[in-house]
């Protein structure tokens, strides 16, 4: 049965509406006596319409100092902004299955390319440099190439009036590429269709049939909230699905670019794929010849996260981005290392990983990491 997520029920972020802000600081009803001041906030009974409140109120709540108005979306080549206060706050959530892990291990999937674009899969440990924030990682503590890794790959398709024409041949190639990707009792997948919001039409399975049936289910209409649906399906989908070892990451994101209806920000949904170790490739609805602003979008989205954006201008070259895609899971490499000065201070580190001794090939990466707070 598909999951429809409401307006209500929307990712909370930092650029959530001001109507939704004056929503949540409506005072509840009074209770009939008064609680003792230690009771007090346990015993007021809340509102059960009210929507939850963003993380910026909550952190507005507890510092009164930080500023109400939500952060510009910037240039569309800016640079990934630093975390956020909420966003820190956030990786607290009890709602999160624990997985207890080393904080000052960084673990890293990457491919590696040559001059002609082929990829090379039979690279060492020893080929590689990590660079963590411009100081060279103290140590790698393990490699391997990511073929062995069971995939979790998120499928969001954009469902919006503005695909409307070629969203059947879309949904035809979504499926060949689940079909050929996804290894029963191995790997898992989910489907997402969005317009002005996310709708689960499929959730984690192994099962290619039932992950065919949710991208049939999908049906165009309405606007275009692309960062609200990214931003959940890392958050909500996959940095709470539960892991028995290390998995790769993954999410395919069709789409124009062209976003009318987000309560979060481009960058903020960037941030939350950071965070939850998310690769993005995005593949261009656009099939007008030309390169428009929601492909630079889609550039923006890939590069910061290590993906890749393909351009299918014509509609049959969409198959050929999906096939391309899955040679690249299958082409890939992971290594976890330690950073040679590392603070659990949720700060932006960059990272820089570069195949030494081997100067025409091209290492691509995810461009850093939020580190953890203790």
């Amino acid at each position: 049965m598909a999951q429809n997520l409401g307006k209500d029920e929307l990712p909370s972020a930092p650029s959530a509406t001001l109507e939704q802000q004056n929503q949540a600081k409506k005072p509840p009803p009074a209770p009939p006596q008064a609680a003792p001041p230690e009771q007090r906030s346990s015993a007021e009974p809340q509102p059960s319409v009210e929507p939850p409140a963003s993380p910026k109120q909550e952190t507005q709540n507890q510092s009164p100092t930080e500023s109400a108005s939500p952060a510009p979306q910037g240039d569309i080549e800016s640079a990934t902004q630093p975390a956020r206060a909420e966003s820190q706050k956030e990786d607290g959530d009890e709602s999160r299955p624990l997985v207890r892990k080393r904080v000052d291990e960084v673990n890293v999937v990457f491919t590696v390319t040559d001059k002609h674009g082929r990829y090379v899969k039979d690279l060492k440990r020893d080929d590689f440099k990590v660079v963590d924030d411009n100081k060279p990682a103290e140590q790698i503590r393990s490699f391997r190439t990511e073929t062995d890794l069971p995939l979790q790959v998120g499928l969001l398709i954009d469902a919006s009036n503005s695909v409307r024409d070629r969203f059947k041949f879309e949904q035809e190639s979504a499926i060949e590429f689940l079909n050929q990707t996804i290894r029963r009792k191995y790997d898992k997948a989910f489907v997402i269709g969005f317009d002005v919001t996310p709708e689960v039409t499929q959730d984690f399975t192994d099962s290619t049939d039932a992950l065919s049936r949710g991208v049939r289910a999908l049906r165009p209409g309405g606007g275009t909230a692309m960062f609200d649906a990214l931003y959940f399906a890392c958050r909500d989908k996959l940095r709470k699905a539960p892991q028995a070892g290390p998995v790769r990451r993954s999410v395919i994101l069709l789409s124009d670019g062209d976003d009318n209806q987000s309560h979060v920000t481009r960058e903020e949904a960037i941030e939350m794929a950071q965070r939850a170790e998310v690769i993005v490739y995005t593949i261009s609805t656009n099939v007008s010849g030309m390169k428009k602003g929601g492909d630079k979008v889609l550039e923006r989205i890939a590069a910061a996260t290590g993906g890749r954006a393909f351009f299918p201008f014509q509609i049959r070259d969409v198959a050929d981005a999906f096939a391309e895609i899955q040679d690249e899971l299958r082409s890939q490499y992971a290594l976890s290392y330690k950073p040679a000065d590392f603070r659990p201070d949720g700060r932006f580190r960059t990272i820089e990983i570069m195949a030494q001794n081997h100067k025409h090939l091209h290492v691509r990466a995810r461009r850093g990491y939020y580190a953890p707070v203790e």
